[in-house]
């Protein structure tokens, strides 16, 4: 259920994205937030103006499905969307919330490669994520987790080519929703059919 509602503020961010014209700033949603708009980038100042709107509806009725609380990476994530896009809308300038992406999968990949050094048992991320499903060696835990440390980091360089480098940013809204989902739902899935060995039977 949490998975699914993380995927509504995306999901109406790349229908402003993709409906709104670039030179509309005069979008009723730029009228609600105050905001003059910008030159030619309207559709990404309204799509990142509902996406901050969204995510706090959203995670508010997280946080009190989870008996008023967030995890920690829910913290974060709604931390980064709220400055980043309240960056963009102030600066009328979309490089900040093109940029969130691969800073938030940056620090993800960072946070799983130390977690093996700072958490207090010295486990890595992953066997925290997956330590009641998956029976593995130590050995075989590190390497998950170096696995992961690299999906993120994939995920970080494939955000900021197509927000930077591919066709101007072109087709950076499609990935943000469509690919981003269907790389990680695909590394999930290969990860467990290799490990499918290692389930706990009781799993």
């Amino acid at each position: 259920m949490k998975a699914l509602l993380d995927f509504i503020p995306l999901i109406i961010f790349f229908y402003f994205y993709k409906t709104v014209d670039p030179t509309n700033n005069h979008h009723p949603i730029l009228n609600l937030i105050g905001s003059s708009g910008g030159v030619d980038n309207n559709n990404t100042l309204v799509a990142t103006a509902a996406l901050i709107i969204s995510m706090i509806v959203v995670y508010g009725a997280i946080f009190v499905f989870q008996k008023f609380r967030l995890d920690k990476q829910q913290w974060l994530i709604l931390f980064m969307t709220v400055v980043f896009g309240g960056i963009t809308l102030l600066l009328h300038d979309d490089f900040y919330i093109k940029l969130k992406a691969a800073l938030l999968n940056f620090l993800f990949a960072i946070a799983f490669l130390l977690s093996p050094i700072f958490t207090k048992d010295k486990s890595p991320l992953i066997k925290k994520m997956f330590g009641t499903v998956l029976e593995l060696t130590p050995k075989g835990w590190l390497n998950l987790n170096i696995a992961w440390v690299g999906m993120f980091m994939l995920m970080s360089f494939l955000h900021v080519f197509f927000a930077f480098l591919f066709m101007h940013g072109k087709y950076w809204g499609e990935f943000t929703l469509f690919g981003d989902m269907i790389i990680m739902f695909s590394f999930i899935i290969i990860q467990f059919v290799i490990l499918r060995k290692h389930f706990k039977a009781s799993e």
